[in-house]
């Protein structure tokens, strides 16, 4: 017998024991698996969705650079603690498919001027829309209409005019174009509106009273220059009437329960929207997120108070009331808005069904 036999002979015989996982272990192990593959997913989800719908909206520049943040107004200051800042928008419009943003010909005037405050309680919205035939001081060019100040000096130049008009800070800068949130006026199954008098425009009559508009409707009703009673101010009237309409059938009941139509919706208003390089993909989803709970009975709609229409050599201009509007914009600098909006009834807009 070989040594090589007689030491493999010699050895000990050892036994292996497999450790043997309870039920409940590995049920842990899988959970904790399946765990790991859905985080994966779904954070794959997420990014395909904000490069999806965040990706498609235009950037209007860094429309803050120029301005000299000493000279702006300060943030704003609310009277009562809220859970986070206000934030403050200056929307501007377009009726045309092409936003009014950094890019556009130094000419281009914009259609509707509005500044949107999200409340800190994240509850409330307020719209004051400005005429844009107002006639104000424009740093650095005297007075016109504050719609020249784009022309003059694009969106940073609208920015220090509208502070300055206001004395409220702008935080972000939004360019819309209506015609192409009206684009998604026919995936929403139309929008109604409550029109005051009955007037005709383009192929359409509205008649006074509860209208139902198609995309095409209210298109045409949008965008109604002229014949109108009340002249601009039914114009911004009409802008208002669409949004509170559009947001009502947004919220309504059902309305994001088709993940299709979700789709249609999120990829209509992202393509339709230039905003400020601040709002980056995190701040969008912030404010989307911290948003989530507004209803549209927490979104009013205002007019700045105005004395009165005149004329400035050839041109047709609405002067602003200075004195209301203090008042009014002092309540939205210390968010209270909201809270007062029944001193501005006048200002206000009406009823409106969805």
């Amino acid at each position: 017998m070989h040594d090589d036999q007689l030491d493999r002979s010699a050895r000990p015989t050892v036994t292996v024991r497999r450790r043997r996982r309870s039920p409940v272990r590995r049920a842990l192990i899988a959970l904790g698996a399946l765990a790991a593959v859905l985080a994966v997913a779904l954070a794959g989800t997420a990014w395909f969705l904000v490069d999806r719908y965040t990706g498609s909206i235009a950037s209007a520049g860094d429309v803050f650079d120029a301005l000299d943040d000493g000279d702006r107004p300060a943030p704003a200051s609310p009277v009562a603690p809220v859970p986070s800042d206000p934030v403050t928008f200056l929307l501007v419009g377009s009726d045309t498919r092409e936003l009014v943003t950094g890019t556009e010909l130094p000419d281009a005037r914009s259609d509707a001027i509005m500044v949107a405050r999200l409340s800190g309680d994240r509850q409330h919205v307020q719209v004051i829309s400005i005429p844009r035939d107002s006639w104000v001081d424009i740093p650095g060019y005297g007075m016109n209409k504050i719609n020249a100040a784009y022309s003059y000096g694009g969106p940073a130049l609208l920015i220090q005019t509208v502070e300055q008009v206001t004395g409220v800070r702008i935080d972000h800068y939004a360019a819309i174009s209506f015609e192409g949130l009206i684009s998604m006026t026919d995936a929403l199954g139309g929008v109604d509106v409550d029109v005051p008098t009955t007037t005709s425009w383009g192929p359409y009559t509205f008649t006074a009273g509860p209208n139902h508009l198609d995309g095409d409707a209210a298109r045409w009703y949008v965008g109604q220059r002229y014949d109108l009673p009340g002249g601009d101010f039914d114009r911004v009237r009409r802008q208002q009437n669409y949004l509170r309409a559009m947001f009502g059938k947004l919220f309504a009941a059902g309305t994001f329960s088709d993940l299709s139509q979700v789709d249609s919706v999120l990829t209509t208003i992202s393509s339709s929207i230039a905003v400020d390089d601040s709002l980056d993909t995190g701040t969008l989803l912030s404010l989307a997120l911290s948003a989530r709970n507004i209803t549209p009975d927490g979104i009013d709609f205002f007019t700045a108070p105005v004395l009165g229409t005149g004329t400035e050599g050839a041109a047709s201009v609405v002067y602003l009331d200075d004195v209301t509007g203090a008042r009014m914009w002092g309540y939205l600098q210390t968010d209270s808005l909201g809270q007062n909006a029944a001193e501005f009834a006048d200002e206000a807009l009406g009823d409106v069904v969805n």
